[in-house]
């Protein structure tokens, strides 16, 4: 504070600087608020997504493993080792809050069902069947969630660096800046009340040498 020159431009100049740190912290606050709004809906899809996938996987695994017992190693291993079906993964992202979130989209090469089989049904179990359907079935839901979770990473830092913003204005530039106000109007009013007395003792040593009026 000692630094701080008390002058009128000084004191409009930090009366504008509070004016824009105020206005600064509010839309910031705004910001905050609507991000946890967001991220907090992304915490109740993410939490929906872990249930159903987990779901999905339990099922997939648990005909998987019938399958294991009631097919030879040797027969599994080469009803699965040639995939048909292929799928392409596109990302794009998308603006939330100033923040850039992965969109993940993807395709597959044919549309019919039928194309997830790599095999022939004579001689392969009903249970492999079902744990290729519940695996196809989930891959869409782990992608979802593999989107959310990074988006929720995302949104959390930016939450992170928007809080220590807004506590810095807060807490720290706004009371300098209305401390500084404060010092510089009081050492305004200090010299104006200082040159008024000294121009009353002006008039009276004025009046007196003039008229030889005591004032």
């Amino acid at each position: 504070m000692a630094t701080i020159t008390p002058t009128r431009m000084v004191l409009n100049q930090m009366k504008g600087r509070l004016k824009t740190a105020v206005r600064g912290h509010k839309l910031l606050k705004d910001k905050r608020d609507e991000l946890m709004r967001q991220f907090l809906d992304v915490v109740r899809r993410n939490r929906e997504l872990r249930v159903k996938v987990e779901a999905g996987l339990t099922e997939a695994f648990a005909a998987l493993s019938v399958a294991s017992a009631v097919m030879s190693p040797e027969m599994l291993e080469q009803s699965l080792v040639y995939p048909r079906q292929s799928v392409s993964l596109d990302v794009s992202y998308k603006n939330v809050m100033s923040v850039n979130v992965p969109v993940y989209d993807f395709q597959t090469k044919s549309a019919e069902a039928g194309e997830i089989f790599p095999y022939g049904f004579a001689q392969t179990s009903g249970e492999l069947d079902d744990a290729l359907t519940a695996l196809s079935g989930v891959f869409e839901d782990m992608l979802e969630l593999a989107q959310v979770e990074k988006t929720m990473q995302l949104l959390a830092q930016e939450i992170e660096k928007t809080r220590r913003r807004v506590n810095a204005l807060e807490y720290v530039m706004i009371p300098d800046l209305q401390k500084n106000i404060k010092y510089i109007a009081m050492k305004l009013e200090e010299n104006e009340n200082s040159t008024k007395v000294r121009l009353m003792k002006v008039k009276e040593m004025v009046l007196q040498e003039a008229h030889h009026y005591k004032y």
